[in-house]
């Protein structure tokens, strides 16, 4: 199969500096609206790489996301956001990006180019083959993740990628890839757009679906959250409030005590 990278093939819209505040925001909005579509077709892909992170984590092992620019900064968002929100430990979902943590507020030129760094990143966090590492590049081109997995494969470690080209050398070396083809960027190659929504909409199912999976939800809510502000701590007040039956009184004094929404409700008599 070719392969085509329609993530930099010409927008489907010219003489953008022509088009008034409106006309942009319109049109910006309308190739938007067709990235969870996109999306919806590679559910399958998705199933079956979230069902491996599952079965990894259930076992003890960690999840690596691990990318470049964009990419990159997105899949650390994610595994930043596990902790707070689910009270995993920081090192269950671990976000590794091209040029190291000063590329998270800046480009570190050539960082992705490299053959090399994306597997001496993962050696620094001790990798083995317990864990599972997804490979995230719109272009499905980047270097340093391609190699990184390719490294993992030979370890024997599972590997799976997010992608938004099709056939890409990316998800050729991935044993579990997804690809959401969103097609041109409204600016020609500015896969921060169309490709990057993707990717985060595509990495809030894998960790949400894991974590409740692992048993971090109750009903619908937080209850293992870290109560790490006033905004929390008042809707951890809430939770248990609601599901005790109790006054918010009550409520606050037993968060104080257990530390937890979950503690609170195993404790309550």
């Amino acid at each position: 199969m070719t392969f085509t990278k329609t993530t930099e093939q010409d927008s489907k819209y010219n003489h953008l500096e022509n088009m008034s505040i409106s006309e942009l925001l319109i049109n910006i909005n309308n190739e938007d609206k067709t990235v969870p579509f996109a999306v919806e077709k590679a559910l399958p892909q998705i199933e079956k790489l979230t069902q491996k992170i599952v079965e990894k984590l259930k076992k003890g092992g960690r999840l690596f996301y691990i990318g470049a620019g964009t990419s990159g900064r997105l899949g650390i968002v994610d595994a930043s956001e596990c902790p707070p929100t689910f009270g995993v430990p920081h090192e269950l979902v671990v976000g590794l990006i091209a040029g190291g943590d000063t590329a998270i507020r800046k480009a570190v030129e050539f960082a992705e180019d490299s053959k090399e760094q994306g597997w001496l990143d993962l050696q620094e966090n001790n990798i083995s083959d317990k864990d599972i590492v997804i490979g995230i590049a719109a272009s499905g081109t980047t270097p340093y993740v391609i190699a990184a997995l390719e490294k993992c494969n030979e370890k024997n470690i599972i590997t799976g990628c997010i992608s938004c080209n099709k056939n890409s050398p990316l998800s050729n070396t991935a044993q579990l890839p997804i690809e959401v083809i969103v097609g041109p960027e409204f600016i020609t190659g500015s896969s921060r757009m169309k490709a990057g929504t993707a990717q985060k909409l595509v990495l809030n199912m894998l960790s949400t679906a894991t974590m409740i999976q692992l048993g971090k939800i109750k009903g619908n809510k937080m209850v293992d959250m870290q109560l790490s502000n006033n905004k929390l701590v008042e809707r951890g007040e809430k939770m248990l409030a609601q599901e005790l039956n109790i006054d918010l009184k009550k409520a606050s004094k037993m968060l104080e005590e257990f530390g937890s929404v979950r503690n609170a409700i195993q404790n309550y008599k």
